[in-house]
């Protein structure tokens, strides 16, 4: 008997809609504007979610730096950023979760990059598939979705990582022996690839995909 898949939701807005920049103030204010921009914009879709106002003073960080919320610990979250895009990834239903979100259209040393973070397995798939970009953001976006969720960051090295991604799959299960199992899933939106990741059982023994809902601003 199947059981009711759990719930994750995704909030996905254009960076262009959250911030502007001040064309007079220099690089490195631009740079805090946006990130004051972006912590109010993410209080607003948790304050949204929650149906309880958010703030800054509200969010602390454990040890590895993994924000939580001190008034709702069973809530997960986690949020990312790129130029173009921004996404906020929420539960009460998973442990763990992580997100991840790269530009489509954002230039890469795709060659370098992949010779430098990922795993072998990783590799030769990758050059399997001639260097497919679709294939490159995928497990890019799965490494970083993984590693967040798992609260180590970049402390464990994006080459030790397998993610074990198939060339046809939009989504799996990866271990390694630091972090534990987790799985993702990857979506490929417009001009976007989204991957959302979450701390899963040993065994895959009924593994069931939770139902990830995504909202597009």
């Amino acid at each position: 008997m199947n059981k009711t898949p759990k719930k994750i939701c995704v909030n996905v807005s254009r960076i262009q809609q959250i911030f502007s920049p001040d064309p007079s103030a220099v690089r490195s204010e631009q740079i805090q504007q946006q990130k004051q921009a972006i912590y109010r914009h993410r209080n607003q879709l948790l304050s949204g979610y929650l149906e309880h106002d958010i703030q800054n003073s509200d969010i602390e960080r454990n040890p590895h730096g993994k924000p939580f919320l001190t008034a709702f610990p069973q809530l997960q979250f986690n949020h990312s950023h790129s130029r173009q895009h921004y996404a906020l990834v929420s539960s009460f239903e998973l442990l763990d979760v992580g997100v991840d979100v790269e530009d489509l259209d954002r230039k890469v040393r795709f060659d370098a990059l992949a010779q430098h973070a990922f795993h072998p397995n990783e590799l030769q798939y990758w050059q399997d598939l001639e260097h497919d970009a679709d294939y490159w953001f995928r497990v890019w976006t799965t490494k970083e979705a993984v590693l967040k969720a798992s609260g180590l960051g970049i402390r464990l090295s994006l080459n030790e990582l397998d993610t074990r991604m198939h060339p046809n799959a939009q989504g799996g299960i990866c271990h390694h022996p630091q972090i534990g199992h987790f799985a993702y899933q990857n979506f490929r939106l417009s001009d976007c690839m989204l991957t959302v990741a979450w701390r899963a059982a040993p065994s895959c023994a009924g593994f069931q995909f939770p139902q990830i809902h995504i909202i597009q601003h």
